[in-house]
């Protein structure tokens, strides 16, 4: 609903036109500030664990050999009648001509032919690091977390024992 205020008089006798504030101006720096105050920090602090590293594990990725059926486009010309009309003179003179031609196109379609290999994954690689005394609780330890490849490298250069921070993608592993 706008807000109107009035002006003060131009020349003292006649009322300005009231101008109308900017609602939608309002409004809009209302949705802004609600979509940040709801996506939160961006600075991922809030998810952190810390502890002291004990151990860590890698799995790599499985794959093994499978087959799915090979599509292939096929294709086949063909034709279809177009027909044709023009017209000339105006009035009783009028006369509507017509003929038609053949028109090639090309119908493709998706078409099995066999079979083909490919490389199918039967489990993701999975970096996991165990951390003890986390969050400065002695009595939590032997904690897992699977972590990114870069955060598994760090904690893995790290010796055991080391305090390591990060932000972990689960917990488990």
């Amino acid at each position: 609903m706008p807000i109107f205020t009035p002006l003060p008089a131009r020349d003292g006798l006649t009322p300005a036109r009231p101008a109308r504030q900017g609602a939608g101006a309002t409004l809009i720096a209302g949705l802004l500030v609600g979509m940040l105050t709801a996506c939160g920090s961006s600075s991922g602090s809030d998810d952190a664990v810390s502890g002291l590293r004990d151990d860590v594990r890698h799995w790599p990725k499985q794959t093994t050999r499978d087959t799915r059926p090979r599509m292939v486009e096929r294709c086949v010309t063909k034709t279809k009648r177009v027909k044709h009309t023009a017209t000339n003179g105006s009035g009783k003179q009028r006369t509507t001509q017509s003929w038609y031609t053949t028109e090639s196109y090309r119908d493709c379609r998706k078409a099995q032919q066999g079979t083909e290999t490919y490389e199918r994954v039967v489990r993701a690689a999975r970096w996991c690091v165990e951390l003890d005394n986390v969050g400065g609780d002695s009595r939590r330890d032997n904690h897992w977390y699977e972590v990114d490849a870069g955060t598994y490298a760090k904690a893995a250069a790290a010796k055991e024992g080391t305090k390591l921070t990060f932000v972990p993608l689960r917990t488990g592993c």
